[in-house]
């Protein structure tokens, strides 16, 4: 399973590879990979509707309790399904909509690496490997939506999302990580699976909020939804397969799996009612005001998503089908959608509902899947659509308390989703030809291919649901063993297409009737919507101005801590230093002074090292030339170094005379270009000012050291080293191994540091003398 996932990045690697080497058909060759994919994840359907979900474990860093464990239930099978299989009719699709642009061979890697992060979020049991996929779905969609980075809106786009979504990804660390702490266990099938702990347990609210928070962002809920329709300024295969199928669905996903363990409660129900309904509502009312055939169909899946957040909410059984069912309807066709706008813009040169007409005899297979789509997204019987569309309203009706809202929301959500389908499916197809900036024609195979298979799936769906032995596949195989991983308890589904006069048959004709009026006055209905709704403010430019204010602020604190004296740097340091040691110091016990009768025999040469060292720091305070100071300095240095041949340990004081060497090198250099003498021009209260703090931070660290040495030495670190060196490690230095063994990271890193510094400090000198060669 852990090649399967990752399996993804792997193709992404070689994709640009594949794509030179053979480049018509590079995309129908690296489709194979989804394609495979979609029939392995197949192959767990007849266990999982046994009851009988899959674990995968491979051991990461088990001391820690993390592990790259993967769980394959109802749920996350659905998920893989979808994303493996759009993702195949994705990568087809993009090949003939970016064919002959520059970077097609990059675009098809970062598709594939967002496949693979996608497949691990919803395969992911650990709470750890599900974060790291949950952000690794950011940095790729990031990449994505800005593929045109030479567009200032893509790159917009791109930071905002990454943004929005990175600092929701924080917050659900935060929330996964009291979880964890809530359970004992860091695998989520175990966490889930205690119910009345976690509910019963003080940090419930507070795991809950972080939780919500990061599902909230992903699933661009209200008032985080601004961000995905602006990330329609990605290329049309990013908007099919990111926005309206897979990623943006990551935070439904979240919901759905955590309701055995956080739902059920009245702050949970209420939450993502409110919130789900809400955005089901700002969804719709900003789709049908929209003539960008794009735009229209991303704020309808914003919409669509706050209906899933809702029926998660509500709980109940026939919302937790209904949630279910539209799950796949909705990636069906809106998916399918997504694409017909793609081909449209891509065969006229135009998106704009406003500007067209007439494209059925053009482009007759576009306007087939566009017209299956569009009933299916409308709840048209027999579309799988129909399905979802009667039983979320069963859902709602049945929501309590919260019926009447809910029911509301949902009817109105409809209707305006309906007329949004309507005017898609006839606006650019049927009436008069009008003139386009290129003359239409049905695209090639791999532009049709993709709308003309989900929207049949939405139509062969919802025919199989119809009755008889057949309406047992999508049941049984399908929404039955999902409704078990989010309910937490195995139900049977039954799916009918007539369930007699009932409050969801009335419901569903009023959203019938009222759509289809919508769809005849869609231009009043726009025209009323622009009228009322002003644009002049909202989330979106409040994003901007918050970024602003922000900048704004890290300027003003910039220049209250940034001014720019190395002096006053250097005291607010030591003033930190002293209350950091000096607090602790006072709140413990007192510590017993030394004695002389305490104090070692100090042989006379070890004296005299002292002697020097002091000398050297009285001659550095006493100095007023630089030079003398920095001599100074090194004096000092040098007695720290002999001190350190003296009492045992040759290679720190190697060391300590490198550094001393190559300081008083390096700072020689530079004071060949500052003024010899005359340096300290301090007024004496300032020089009282910094003679007190370095007096008080010399007192506190002999105080601290003097504590320390009174501490019994606890040599079990010590003992693991002497032990360890040389049987693990090969070596008899002790000091050398931990440094290249036990602490290699670190080294490592050090050196990383120097490295880059050098690098830097090499790109400013080359840049000086280039200016200087500059006529």
């Amino acid at each position: 399973m852990l090649f399967v996932v990752l399996s993804g990045f792997v193709l992404a690697v070689f994709a640009p590879l594949v794509h030179r080497v053979a480049a018509p058909v590079s995309n129908w060759l690296l489709a194979l990979l989804p394609a495979g994919l979609t029939w392995y994840f197949a192959q767990f359907l007849a266990d999982n509707a046994r009851g009988e979900p899959q674990r995968f474990v491979d051991p990461w860093a088990p001391d820690l309790g993390v592990s790259l464990s993967f769980y394959v239930d109802g749920l996350s099978l659905v998920f893989a399904l979808l994303i493996c299989g759009i993702g195949t009719l994705i990568v087809i699709y993009a090949g003939a909509y970016l064919k002959g642009h520059a970077n097609l061979g990059r675009f098809h890697g970062f598709i594939l690496s967002f496949m693979a992060s996608m497949l691990g979020l919803v395969l992911a049991d650990n709470i750890i490997t599900l974060f790291i996929f949950w952000e690794l779905t950011s940095v790729t969609s990031f990449l994505l939506i800005g593929f045109s980075h030479r567009d200032s809106a893509s790159r917009r786009s791109a930071v905002q999302a990454l943004v929005v979504t990175g600092g929701g990804g924080l917050s659900l660390l935060a929330g996964l990580l009291l979880l964890s702490s809530m359970a004992g266990s860091m695998e989520l099938s175990v966490i889930l699976a205690s119910p009345e702990v976690l509910q019963n347990h003080a940090l419930y609210l507070p795991a809950l909020i972080l939780v919500l928070g990061g599902a909230f962002s992903k699933s661009a809920q209200v008032p985080l939804h601004f961000w995905l329709p602006n990330a329609m300024a990605a290329p049309t295969p990013v908007s099919a397969y990111l926005h309206s199928a897979t990623m943006v669905k990551a935070g439904v996903y979240l919901l759905a799996r955590m309701n055995p363990g956080l739902g059920g409660t009245e702050v949970w129900t209420l939450t993502l009612v409110l919130f789900g309904g809400a955005t089901l509502l700002v969804g719709t009312i900003l789709a049908i005001r929209q003539t960008d055939l794009k735009l229209m169909l991303a704020y309808t899946t914003v919409a669509s998503l706050g209906l899933l957040v809702m029926l998660i909410g509500i709980g109940n059984k026939k919302a937790i089908e209904g949630a279910m069912l539209y799950l796949v309807a909705h990636s069906l066709f809106k998916g399918a959608l997504f694409m017909v706008a793609g081909t449209i813009d891509h065969e006229t040169g135009t998106r704009k509902l406003t500007d067209l007409g007439g494209l059925r005899g053009a482009m007759p297979i576009t306007f087939a899947a566009a017209a299956l789509a569009a009933l299916s997204m409308g709840g048209m019987p027999p579309f799988f659509g129909f399905y979802a569309k009667e039983y979320l309203y069963a859902g709602t009706y049945d929501a309590g308390a919260l019926a009447a809202f809910a029911t509301a929301a949902a009817v109105a959500g409809n209707v305006l989703m309906f007329g949004v389908a309507g005017l898609i499916a006839i606006v650019p197809f049927l009436g008069d030809r009008r003139p386009t900036p290129k003359t239409p024609h049905e695209g090639g195979p791999g532009l049709w291919l993709g709308p003309v298979v989900l929207s049949g799936l939405a139509l062969i769906a919802g025919l199989l649901s119809v009755g008889g032995t057949l309406a047992e596949l999508p049941s049984d195989y399908i929404i039955g063993p999902a409704y078990a991983a989010v309910a937490g308890e195995p139900h049977k589904v039954h799916l009918h297409i007539w369930e007699g006069f009932k409050p969801p048959l009335y419901l569903s004709v009023l959203t019938i009737g009222l759509g289809a009026l919508t769809v005849w006055q869609g231009r009043r209905v726009r025209a009323f919507v622009a009228s009322v709704i002003d644009d002049k403010w909202g989330m979106d430019r409040g994003y901007d101005q918050l970024l602003l204010a922000l900048n704004g602020a890290a300027r003003e604190v910039t220049q209250i801590v940034q001014s720019g004296r190395m002096k006053l740097y250097m005291l607010v340091t030591f003033v930190v230093l002293v209350a950091t040691l000096a607090v602790p110091m006072l709140m413990a016990a007192p510590i017993p002074l030394p004695t002389l009768a305490s104090l070692p025999d100090i042989r006379f040469y070890e004296a005299g090292l002292y002697l020097l060292a002091a000398c050297g720091a009285l001659a550095v305070i006493y100095s007023h030339s630089r030079i003398r100071a920095l001599v100074s300095v090194g004096v000092l240095g040098t007695a720290v170094a002999l001190m350190f041949l003296l009492y045992g340990a040759p290679d720190l004081s190697f060391t300590q005379f490198m550094v001393e060497t190559l300081s008083v090198v390096v700072l020689a250099l530079v004071l060949v270009r500052l003024p010899v003498d005359g340096y300290d021009r301090r007024s004496p209260a300032s020089i009282l000012i910094h003679s007190g703090v370095g007096i008080a931070v010399g007192i506190l660290f002999s105080l601290l050291l003097y504590s320390v040495l009174l501490t019994p030495l606890d040599t079990t670190l010590s003992d693991f080293f002497t032990a360890k060196s040389y049987p693990d490690a090969f070596g008899r230095n002790i000091v050398n191994v931990i440094l290249v063994d036990f602490r290699a990271l670190d080294t490592f890193g050090e050196i990383a540091v120097v490295l880059v510094a050098g690098i830097a400090a090499l790109a400013l000198i080359r840049v000086r003398d280039m200016r200087r060669q500059d006529p």
